[in-house]
């Protein structure tokens, strides 16, 4: 069995869970208003900007052994520069001011998220940052842009508002076969093992901002 192949099985059951969060089913179905959108969208935007130190990080902190990552690291952090500008984008056009949304601080289940992700990088193996590119790459090409065009009619916002569920959805699709090929030349048991403890622990830490979101105010709440 590869590694991929592996990972998938033996994080399947994190992600049925992930997927039975009611915020995320009511999203599928249209059914949320446009405070929670906005919401998903800020959370969005404090995580993906660190998406880019995250990966330089990694870059920095491969062992010799992994050091055949580097180009594939380099194409990533290529691709994903600019992706939280997207995010300020559609705030915007919700009616949203950007420069609010990017001085906000986190949700407590969003900053522990990230600093989950800066910790295994720097005092772990780097390669759990994999694990989180899996979950949150595999969640935008199975939700992503079934969502963005059902919450696009429920909530009557113009398709601008959307360029980020969209386009990453579509993005993340290609970048499927290469992440693939990617972590099936781990070849430690070592690294498979923290590839796949990392992703477990990904769904559930993602899993737990929308757990957050649905559980604020709708109105006049504060992180």
């Amino acid at each position: 069995m590869s590694t991929h192949d592996r990972l998938v099985r033996e994080t399947e059951a994190s992600r049925q869970a992930f997927l039975s969060i009611p915020i995320i089913q009511r999203a599928l179905g249209g059914d949320v208003n446009r405070n929670e959108y906005t919401a998903f969208l800020s959370q969005a935007y404090q995580h993906v900007r660190q998406t880019v130190p995250l990966m330089m990080g990694m870059g920095y902190h491969l062992p010799e052994r992994l050091r055949w990552m580097l180009p594939a690291v380099a194409e990533y952090i290529e691709e994903e520069i600019g992706h939280d500008e997207w995010i300020l984008d559609d705030l915007q056009a919700c009616g949203e001011d950007p420069e609010a949304i990017r001085r906000a601080p986190p949700l407590r289940s969003t900053e522990l998220m990230i600093a989950y992700a800066h910790d295994g990088i720097a005092r772990g193996n780097p390669v759990s940052f994999l694990g989180m590119v899996f979950v949150l790459e595999g969640v935008s090409v199975a939700l992503a842009t079934r969502a963005a065009a059902t919450l696009q009619v429920a909530l009557g916002l113009p398709k601008s508002a959307f360029r980020y569920l969209a386009s990453h959805g579509a993005l993340d699709v290609d970048h499927v076969g290469f992440y693939e090929s990617l972590v099936d030349r781990l070849d430690t048991e070592e690294d498979r093992q923290v590839l796949i403890h990392a992703a477990n622990r990904f769904y559930a830490l993602y899993g737990d901002i929308f757990r957050e979101l649905d559980h604020r105010p709708s109105e006049g709440d504060t992180p």
